[in-house]
């Protein structure tokens, strides 16, 4: 999974921690439906859009994209679907903002002048800068994890801290568990090859087993279905004129599981 799913994966599944992002904790999250519509016109497709439905005509709608390598066409492109999209949808609501989320400044690409009536509606985020502030916020934290490139021990040192963060702020159950389990799916995507004692270890957490993320990634289901999966194969290899040695070596069995399943 690539940094960018992710960012909206947040915005459709925690849309809270976007309101705090951009200042404006205070949103009601539940008026708001996350969705990524299709442009017409040139196959354009918006990466990110908190729309409200049409009891909200008063409330903003909010198109969203993260950006994490740069791109001098990005501002032409981005203008470009937001405007197809008003005229296409002509949505309800009032007012609307776009908001581009930087792993980096230095990813940000050249804003032309000519855009310059699109100013008053963009604010743009840089991750690496909202880092150095004091008391950084639980939603910078869990996007800076998200870009993350550091080592093992830095990313764990980081999802614990959020983890602790989480905990302590958030007062919704509910909320509070979404974080949490988005937190751990992070880490998860990052060192899929870690065994679960390892990201136990690494998060200091006495078990994955309960959380529903490991569950769908790592869990026992999930292991059954990968040993189905190289059993189907072993007949595959056998006619290509592999050993069982070879093909216990290669799917990483046991030759006794091997041989078994030659023999059905």
């Amino acid at each position: 999974m690539t940094a960018d799913p992710l960012f909206y994966e947040i915005f459709k599944e925690i849309p809270e921690l976007f309101f705090e992002l951009i200042g404006q904790p205070e949103k009601d999250p539940s008026i708001y439906k996350f969705s990524a519509p299709e442009i017409k016109q040139r196959g354009f497709r918006l990466d990110g859009l908190l729309s409200t439905n049409e009891a909200y005509p008063h409330e903003p709608i909010y198109f969203i994209e993260a950006q994490s390598y740069k791109d001098d066409n990005f501002y032409n492109q981005f203008v470009a679907k937001i405007i197809l999209y008003l005229t296409q949808y002509q949505p309800p609501n009032e007012e609307w903002y776009a908001m581009v989320i930087y792993d980096t400044k230095s990813h940000e690409g050249n804003y032309p002048k000519y855009l310059n009536f699109f100013l008053p509606n963009l604010s743009r985020f840089y991750l690496d800068e909202l880092a150095k502030t004091p008391n950084q916020s639980l939603a910078v934290g869990v996007m800076r994890l998200i870009v993350e490139q550091k080592s093992q021990e830095k990313t764990g040192e980081l999802a614990r801290q959020l983890i602790g963060q989480a905990q302590q702020e958030l007062t919704d159950a509910t909320l509070e568990e979404k974080v949490l389990e988005f937190i751990k799916a992070i880490v998860i995507d990052k060192f899929a090859n870690l065994s679960r004692e390892e990201l136990e270890a690494m998060l200091k957490l006495d078990s994955l087993r309960k959380s529903k993320v490991y569950q769908e990634a790592f869990g026992e289901g999930f292991e059954e279905g990968a040993l189905a999966t190289k059993l189907e194969t072993i007949p595959t290899l056998m006619r290509l004129g592999l050993s069982i040695e070879q093909i216990a070596e290669s799917l990483k069995l046991d030759v006794e599981t091997v041989r078994k399943n030659t023999q059905q």
